[in-house]
């Protein structure tokens, strides 16, 4: 090989290097910080207590809408029995007009349990216009409120049908949140997960006293009582909470019922501005509402707050200011 040759050789094997060395390689994917996967899991969480709240709107509509449906179908009993004793004053009256002749038979057979039929046969009786007027008028009305009454039944039928699949969705969305939040724990080492827990709690010292009076105190005093309790979705006591039925039970011991729902307690009193808030005040989160707490003074709220860190103490505006309400 001439010495330009190898030189060529040379300089083409430097350049070779040169570019293999200057490729990046992929570096391994780091591992999340505590504070990233903190900010995973309070999203997680927040997720899906959302679910959850929906889940309790749709139960406390459900409840609702059942009530509904039980009075219709009383409704529609009523309705039928009063068809039921006008159907027999018409066919009494044919019977009674024509008795002895073959139009009687005709009145006595006149018996379809179909009431729409039964109105059909009427028409057919060739001494139609002879029957009492007004008796073939009130059947007709009533046949027609009957039927108003079968429709209304059947849509609050459809209606709940379709809430529970509605609830079936949430439910399944709740499970599947907290689950991926567990999972992101789950991969942290013992260390990691103690001090993620640990910066979760106690950030807020709990006062030593909390200046309520009234309905608002008892209402206070349960909630105050709850702290350091579990957060679990959808419970309301005695041991575990989520944030609407810790406010629930809690204004429950001051005599006042609240629906299981943060949406839904937000139409329990009048609307409080921020700057006038006292002690008992339902404070609210998120748009749309999705958390609701109960405003203890000084700038504080008691709410259960999610399932690692619990009924807590925390700052009124520690999260998305939404409203506040003064129930009773």
């Amino acid at each position: 090989m001439t010495g330009r040759r190898r030189a060529s050789a040379a300089i083409t094997a430097v350049l070779l290097a040169v570019a293999i060395g200057s490729v990046p390689s992929s570096p391994a994917q780091a591992d999340p910080t505590i504070d990233e996967v903190k900010t995973r899991v309070d999203r997680l969480y927040h997720e899906a207590e959302q679910a959850q709240e929906r889940y309790n709107d749709a139960k406390v509509e459900l409840a609702e809408l059942r009530k509904d449906l039980a009075s219709l179908e009383a409704d529609q009993g009523r309705q039928n029995s009063r068809l039921d004793e006008v159907r027999g004053q018409v066919q009494d009256s044919i019977v009674s007009q024509y008795e002895g002749t073959s139009l009687s038979a005709v009145g006595q057979a006149v018996v379809s349990e179909d009431p729409g039929l039964f109105l059909s046969q009427l028409t057919t009786i060739s001494a139609y216009n002879d029957i009492q007027s007004q008796l073939f008028a009130d059947y007709a009305t009533e046949l027609k409120a009957l039927n108003i009454r079968r429709t209304a039944t059947r849509d609050r039928q459809a209606q709940i049908a379709e809430l529970e699949k509605q609830l079936a969705k949430e439910q399944k969305s709740v499970d599947d949140k907290l689950a991926a939040a567990k999972s992101q724990l789950a991969d942290l080492e013992e260390e990691e997960r103690a001090a993620l827990l640990a910066s979760r709690g106690g950030e807020v010292r709990l006062p030593s006293g909390v200046p309520a009076s009234g309905r608002a105190a008892a209402a206070v005093r349960y909630a105050m009582a709850q702290v350091g309790d579990a957060y679990v979705y959808g419970a309301a006591g005695p041991s575990a909470f989520d944030c609407s039925g810790l406010t629930m039970m809690a204004w429950a011991q001051a005599g006042v019922g609240l629906p299981h729902s943060s949406s839904a307690q937000f139409g329990s009193g009048p609307h409080i501005p921020s700057n006038a808030l006292r002690p008992g005040d339902l404070v609210f989160y998120y748009s749309p509402i999705s958390h609701v707490a109960i405003y203890i003074g000084n700038g504080l709220i008691v709410h259960a707050a999610n399932p690692g860190a619990g009924v807590r103490v925390a700052g009124v505006f520690s999260m998305p200011y939404s409203g506040a309400v003064r129930p009773g």
